[in-house]
């Protein structure tokens, strides 16, 4: 692959909607048994092909339902690919949905330590680790409460203190920077700023397109499971808000 860390070749998803109602579960799994179910289906990514190299930031910018997260979770390897293929070089870091990768009956610091092991880290390295987390989530005080009781704020300052630990090859964020106060926005992204700067290639979802042109340099917009537009976060992102305000664009 070179010095490409993620190649996303000819990729297609589907999935089958129901497109019949069923009353309960009991139902549902008769039906299921004796393939008595009708699907309509459904193509959220339709022939998708490009390239990320070392370095790069890339943002993925387009309307709800267009496909964005869907494409995240196949590079996360959360979803497999109806159709083509997706190379990884390095280690990812996703931040797809807020809690994913959480207990919520455990405490912000028995989190941390089973993220850390999600993600690959020993309990040693998370000792390293674990000061500068709460340092940079700015939650000491709540580090012994249990996390269902956490805002979705708090519970993003955790998710992106913990994603941001060490040196990942690849950083995927999914609307996270979304949640929470203008101020822990503009830190976190200093840190994926100072992260590029270290080499980490971003993949990046946000709505702002304000803060797409910010962090990334490259986005690629994706509209109804197709690739409409690839190419500077500066000119796409100037496309995609001429055409939405145009009332151009169907969700």
């Amino acid at each position: 692959m070179g010095d490409t860390v993620i190649k996303v070749d000819h990729v297609s998803m589907r999935f089958n909607l129901s497109s019949e109602k069923v009353d309960n579960m009991k139902e549902y799994f008769i039906r299921r048994l004796k393939h008595n179910m009708s699907y309509d289906e459904f193509w959220a990514l339709q022939d998708i092909s490009f390239d990320v190299k070392k370095g790069e930031s890339v943002a993925l910018i387009g309307l709800n339902g267009c496909g964005k997260s869907t494409l995240l979770k196949t590079i996360a390897g959360v979803l497999k690919p109806t159709k083509g293929s997706i190379q990884i070089q390095g280690t990812i870091a996703p931040m797809i949905e807020l809690g994913a990768g959480f207990d919520m009956d455990l405490t912000a610091r028995e989190n941390v330590y089973l993220n850390g092991a999600i993600l690959g880290y020993s309990r040693k390295q998370m000792n390293e680790y674990y000061d500068g987390i709460v340092d940079f989530s700015e939650l000491e005080a709540f580090m012994d409460v249990p996390i269902k009781n956490f805002s979705s704020g708090m519970l993003a300052r955790l998710a992106f203190a913990i994603a941001t630990i060490g040196k990942p090859d690849i950083l995927i964020v999914d609307e996270v920077l979304s949640v929470g106060d203008f101020r822990f926005q503009e830190k976190c992204e200093k840190r994926i700023q100072g992260m590029m700067k270290a080499d980490t290639t971003i993949l990046f979802v946000s709505h702002s397109i304000d803060q797409v042109k910010k962090i990334c340099k490259r986005a690629i917009w994706i509209e109804k499971g197709h690739i409409r537009e690839d190419g500077t976060s500066e000119e796409i992102g100037s496309h995609f808000e001429r055409a939405y305000y145009a009332g151009e664009l169907e969700e």
